[in-house]
Protein backbone atom coordinates (compact mmCIF):
# COMPACT_ATOMS: atom_id res chain seq x y z
CA UNK A 1 0.00 0.00 0.00
CA UNK A 2 1.05 3.68 -0.83
CA UNK A 3 1.51 5.99 2.35
CA UNK A 4 2.43 8.18 4.61
CA UNK A 5 4.19 8.55 7.71
CA UNK A 6 4.57 11.07 10.86
CA UNK A 7 7.54 10.24 12.32
CA UNK A 8 9.74 11.15 15.18
CA UNK A 9 13.03 8.81 16.54
CA UNK A 10 11.16 6.95 19.08
CA UNK A 11 8.61 5.37 16.59
CA UNK A 12 10.95 4.70 13.79
CA UNK A 13 10.53 0.69 14.26
CA UNK A 14 6.84 1.54 12.83
CA UNK A 15 8.44 2.79 9.30
CA UNK A 16 10.76 0.12 9.74
CA UNK A 17 8.34 -2.63 10.06
CA UNK A 18 5.93 -1.35 7.11
CA UNK A 19 8.35 -0.97 4.78
CA UNK A 20 9.86 -4.73 5.14
CA UNK A 21 6.16 -5.44 4.35
CA UNK A 22 6.17 -3.92 1.10
CA UNK A 23 4.52 -0.86 1.76
CA UNK A 24 5.47 2.25 -0.34
CA UNK A 25 6.27 5.85 1.08
CA UNK A 26 5.36 8.34 -0.61
CA UNK A 27 6.00 11.47 2.05
CA UNK A 28 7.19 12.07 5.47
CA UNK A 29 6.46 14.69 8.25
CA UNK A 30 8.71 15.90 11.07
CA UNK A 31 8.47 18.29 13.93
CA UNK A 32 10.41 20.26 15.27
CA UNK A 33 13.04 18.56 17.72
CA UNK A 34 13.81 19.28 21.17
CA UNK A 35 16.44 16.39 21.61
CA UNK A 36 15.10 15.00 24.35
CA UNK A 37 11.34 13.87 24.20
CA UNK A 38 11.55 14.06 20.19
CA UNK A 39 14.41 13.34 17.83
CA UNK A 40 14.05 13.10 14.08
CA UNK A 41 18.02 12.60 12.85
CA UNK A 42 17.24 8.36 12.02
CA UNK A 43 14.37 9.91 10.53
CA UNK A 44 15.59 12.27 7.67
CA UNK A 45 18.34 10.19 7.39
CA UNK A 46 15.77 7.12 6.75
CA UNK A 47 13.94 9.75 4.38
CA UNK A 48 16.70 10.31 2.63
CA UNK A 49 18.30 6.58 1.60
CA UNK A 50 14.22 5.57 0.21
CA UNK A 51 14.59 9.20 -2.05
CA UNK A 52 11.22 10.23 -0.18
CA UNK A 53 10.33 14.08 0.19
CA UNK A 54 9.83 15.08 4.06
CA UNK A 55 7.69 17.96 5.73
CA UNK A 56 9.01 19.94 8.67
CA UNK A 57 5.83 22.58 8.44
CA UNK A 58 2.43 21.81 9.56
CA UNK A 59 0.55 19.41 7.72
CA UNK A 60 -2.24 21.29 5.98
CA UNK A 61 -5.33 20.26 3.63
CA UNK A 62 -3.40 21.18 0.79
CA UNK A 63 -0.48 18.27 1.90
CA UNK A 64 -3.24 16.05 2.20
CA UNK A 65 -5.10 16.69 -1.04
CA UNK A 66 -1.39 16.44 -2.77
CA UNK A 67 -0.85 13.13 -1.34
CA UNK A 68 -4.34 12.03 -2.80
CA UNK A 69 -3.44 12.75 -6.02
CA UNK A 70 -0.23 10.55 -5.30
CA UNK A 71 -2.76 7.70 -5.01
CA UNK A 72 -1.72 7.48 -1.29
CA UNK A 73 -4.04 4.96 0.41
CA UNK A 74 -2.92 5.30 4.05
CA UNK A 75 -1.85 8.14 6.68
CA UNK A 76 0.39 6.35 9.66
CA UNK A 77 0.95 8.70 12.53
CA UNK A 78 3.81 7.65 14.94
CA UNK A 79 4.03 10.74 16.76
CA UNK A 80 3.33 14.15 15.94
CA UNK A 81 3.24 17.37 17.81
CA UNK A 82 0.78 18.88 15.54
CA UNK A 83 -3.18 17.96 15.05
CA UNK A 84 -3.42 16.21 11.77
CA UNK A 85 -6.47 18.11 9.27
CA UNK A 86 -9.49 16.43 8.62
CA UNK A 87 -8.27 13.53 6.61
CA UNK A 88 -11.36 11.87 4.97
CA UNK A 89 -11.95 13.57 2.24
CA UNK A 90 -8.89 12.68 0.67
CA UNK A 91 -7.49 9.29 2.18
CA UNK A 92 -8.84 5.92 2.74
CA UNK A 93 -7.09 5.02 6.07
CA UNK A 94 -5.28 6.92 8.77
CA UNK A 95 -3.97 5.19 11.93
CA UNK A 96 -1.76 6.93 15.27
CA UNK A 97 0.36 4.55 17.00
CA UNK A 98 -0.01 5.97 20.47
CA UNK A 99 2.35 4.73 23.52
CA UNK A 100 -0.22 3.59 26.15
CA UNK A 101 -3.11 0.82 25.92
CA UNK A 102 -5.69 3.00 25.06
CA UNK A 103 -8.33 4.11 26.56
CA UNK A 104 -5.40 4.47 29.45
CA UNK A 105 -3.03 7.17 29.25
CA UNK A 106 -4.30 9.43 26.30
CA UNK A 107 -2.30 12.57 25.59
CA UNK A 108 1.13 13.57 24.55
CA UNK A 109 3.64 11.85 26.66
CA UNK A 110 2.09 9.02 29.39
CA UNK A 111 4.86 7.26 30.28
CA UNK A 112 6.46 9.15 32.48
CA UNK A 113 2.70 9.35 34.68
CA UNK A 114 2.97 5.18 33.72
CA UNK A 115 5.80 4.43 36.34
CA UNK A 116 4.82 7.74 38.67
CA UNK A 117 1.04 6.14 38.83
CA UNK A 118 3.58 2.63 39.63
CA UNK A 119 1.25 0.54 36.58
CA UNK A 120 2.10 -3.27 36.31
CA UNK A 121 1.06 -3.38 32.73
CA UNK A 122 1.83 -1.46 30.09
CA UNK A 123 1.59 -0.89 26.04
CA UNK A 124 0.71 0.70 22.46
CA UNK A 125 -2.13 1.12 20.57
CA UNK A 126 -2.76 1.52 17.20
CA UNK A 127 -6.43 3.07 16.66
CA UNK A 128 -7.79 4.94 13.65
CA UNK A 129 -7.44 8.44 13.68
CA UNK A 130 -10.10 10.60 15.21
CA UNK A 131 -11.31 14.43 15.50
CA UNK A 132 -11.28 13.41 19.43
CA UNK A 133 -7.14 12.99 20.06
CA UNK A 134 -6.38 9.42 20.57
CA UNK A 135 -10.32 7.87 21.27
CA UNK A 136 -10.45 6.49 17.62
CA UNK A 137 -11.71 2.80 17.78
CA UNK A 138 -8.31 0.31 18.11
CA UNK A 139 -7.09 -1.89 15.70
CA UNK A 140 -4.61 -3.82 17.60
CA UNK A 141 -2.85 -3.39 20.88
CA UNK A 142 0.39 -5.10 22.71
CA UNK A 143 1.15 -5.34 26.17
CA UNK A 144 4.14 -5.80 28.57
CA UNK A 145 4.64 -6.23 32.37
CA UNK A 146 6.55 -3.37 33.96
CA UNK A 147 8.55 -3.72 36.87
CA UNK A 148 8.58 -2.32 41.04
CA UNK A 149 11.91 -0.35 39.67
CA UNK A 150 11.06 0.62 36.32
CA UNK A 151 12.74 3.38 34.64
CA UNK A 152 12.12 5.73 31.97
CA UNK A 153 14.89 4.66 29.61
CA UNK A 154 13.50 1.01 30.18
CA UNK A 155 10.58 1.72 29.89
CA UNK A 156 10.76 3.44 26.45
CA UNK A 157 13.03 0.20 25.02
CA UNK A 158 10.56 -1.94 25.97
CA UNK A 159 8.08 0.15 24.04
CA UNK A 160 10.09 0.53 21.06
CA UNK A 161 10.15 -3.60 21.07
CA UNK A 162 6.23 -3.73 21.51
CA UNK A 163 6.04 -1.07 18.43
CA UNK A 164 8.10 -4.03 16.54
CA UNK A 165 5.62 -6.56 17.58
CA UNK A 166 2.56 -3.90 16.83
CA UNK A 167 3.37 -2.67 13.48
CA UNK A 168 4.27 -5.95 12.21
CA UNK A 169 0.87 -6.84 13.14
CA UNK A 170 -0.98 -4.38 11.68
CA UNK A 171 1.09 -3.97 8.33
CA UNK A 172 0.60 -7.51 7.82
CA UNK A 173 -3.33 -7.91 7.92
CA UNK A 174 -4.31 -3.82 7.61
CA UNK A 175 -7.57 -4.19 5.77
CA UNK A 176 -8.90 -7.09 8.02
CA UNK A 177 -7.77 -5.08 11.65
CA UNK A 178 -9.07 -1.49 10.16
CA UNK A 179 -12.93 -3.47 9.47
CA UNK A 180 -12.49 -5.10 12.95
CA UNK A 181 -11.50 -2.22 15.21
CA UNK A 182 -13.07 -2.06 18.38
CA UNK A 183 -14.42 1.02 20.30
CA UNK A 184 -12.23 2.04 23.12
CA UNK A 185 -14.82 1.76 25.87
CA UNK A 186 -15.24 3.53 29.04
CA UNK A 187 -12.95 4.51 32.02
CA UNK A 188 -10.38 6.74 29.36
CA UNK A 189 -8.20 8.92 30.93
CA UNK A 190 -6.02 12.05 28.97
CA UNK A 191 -2.41 12.68 30.72
CA UNK A 192 -1.40 16.21 29.82
CA UNK A 193 2.33 16.86 29.74
CA UNK A 194 3.60 17.48 32.64
CA UNK A 195 4.45 20.83 34.84
CA UNK A 196 8.07 21.65 36.19
CA UNK A 197 6.02 21.49 39.72
CA UNK A 198 5.51 17.89 39.33
CA UNK A 199 9.07 17.39 38.75
CA UNK A 200 10.36 18.67 41.94
CA UNK A 201 11.51 16.49 44.45
CA UNK A 202 9.92 16.86 47.87
CA UNK A 203 12.28 15.42 50.50
CA UNK A 204 9.30 15.85 53.03
CA UNK A 205 8.33 12.52 51.61
CA UNK A 206 9.66 8.87 51.94
CA UNK A 207 12.63 7.94 49.50
CA UNK A 208 10.60 5.23 47.61
CA UNK A 209 8.71 8.11 46.12
CA UNK A 210 11.58 10.26 45.48
CA UNK A 211 13.51 7.73 43.73
CA UNK A 212 9.91 6.24 41.76
CA UNK A 213 9.59 10.27 40.37
CA UNK A 214 13.70 10.27 39.41
CA UNK A 215 13.20 6.94 37.94
CA UNK A 216 10.05 8.44 35.91
CA UNK A 217 11.57 11.43 35.10
CA UNK A 218 14.90 9.90 33.43
CA UNK A 219 16.75 12.03 31.22
CA UNK A 220 14.08 14.86 31.49
CA UNK A 221 15.33 15.38 35.31
CA UNK A 222 13.64 16.35 38.04
CA UNK A 223 14.34 19.38 40.08
CA UNK A 224 15.63 19.25 43.51
CA UNK A 225 15.86 22.66 46.03
CA UNK A 226 18.91 22.15 48.07
CA UNK A 227 20.03 25.23 50.28
CA UNK A 228 17.80 27.34 48.23
CA UNK A 229 19.21 26.57 45.39
CA UNK A 230 17.10 24.54 42.32
CA UNK A 231 19.56 22.04 40.36
CA UNK A 232 18.60 19.82 38.12
CA UNK A 233 19.05 16.19 39.34
CA UNK A 234 20.42 13.94 36.50
CA UNK A 235 20.79 10.83 38.94
CA UNK A 236 20.80 9.33 42.54
CA UNK A 237 20.59 7.18 44.57
CA UNK A 238 18.64 6.68 48.52
CA UNK A 239 17.96 4.18 51.32
CA UNK A 240 16.02 4.42 54.04
CA UNK A 241 17.77 5.42 57.13
CA UNK A 242 16.66 7.03 60.74
CA UNK A 243 18.02 10.37 61.42
CA UNK A 244 17.33 13.32 63.29
CA UNK A 245 17.81 15.83 60.49
CA UNK A 246 15.00 18.61 58.61
CA UNK A 247 13.99 16.80 55.25
CA UNK A 248 15.44 18.90 52.67
CA UNK A 249 18.60 19.76 54.24
CA UNK A 250 22.49 19.05 52.94
CA UNK A 251 24.22 16.81 55.28
CA UNK A 252 27.34 16.76 52.74
CA UNK A 253 28.34 17.94 49.63
CA UNK A 254 31.60 16.14 48.82
CA UNK A 255 33.15 15.65 45.63
CA UNK A 256 30.25 17.39 43.86
CA UNK A 257 27.67 14.99 45.05
CA UNK A 258 24.62 16.31 47.26
CA UNK A 259 23.75 14.26 50.49
CA UNK A 260 19.94 15.28 51.33
CA UNK A 261 17.88 14.15 54.40
CA UNK A 262 14.58 12.90 53.41
CA UNK A 263 11.23 11.87 55.67
CA UNK A 264 12.84 8.36 56.22
CA UNK A 265 16.60 8.71 54.41
CA UNK A 266 18.93 9.48 52.08
CA UNK A 267 19.15 10.81 48.93
CA UNK A 268 22.31 11.21 46.80
CA UNK A 269 22.30 13.54 44.12
CA UNK A 270 25.49 12.35 42.32
CA UNK A 271 25.06 14.16 38.93
CA UNK A 272 23.29 17.76 38.64
CA UNK A 273 23.70 20.77 37.05
CA UNK A 274 22.44 24.56 37.90
CA UNK A 275 19.63 25.96 36.21
CA UNK A 276 19.93 28.18 33.48
CA UNK A 277 22.08 25.02 31.79
CA UNK A 278 25.52 25.69 31.13
CA UNK A 279 26.35 26.92 34.84
CA UNK A 280 28.57 25.73 37.03
CA UNK A 281 27.89 21.24 37.45
CA UNK A 282 28.37 18.47 39.31
CA UNK A 283 29.58 15.35 37.47
CA UNK A 284 29.78 15.60 33.56
CA UNK A 285 26.80 14.17 32.47
CA UNK A 286 27.98 12.44 29.44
Amino acid sequence: MRFAITLSDRFKPVLDVFLHAGWQPLKLFCTPVDHRMHHHKESLAAAERLGVPVQLSRMRERDLLELAEQDCEVLLVASYNWRVPDWEPYLNYAVNFHPSPLPVGRGPYPMVRAILDGHRQWGCSCHQLSREMDAGDVLAQEQFALRPDETHESLDAKLQLALYRLAGRVAGDFASLWDQAQPQGENSSYWPLWRDEERMLDFSLPVEDLMRRVRAFGDFECLAAVNGVTVHVHRAQAWRESHAYPPGSLILSNALSLLVAAADGMVLISEWSLNPPGGVSGRLRG
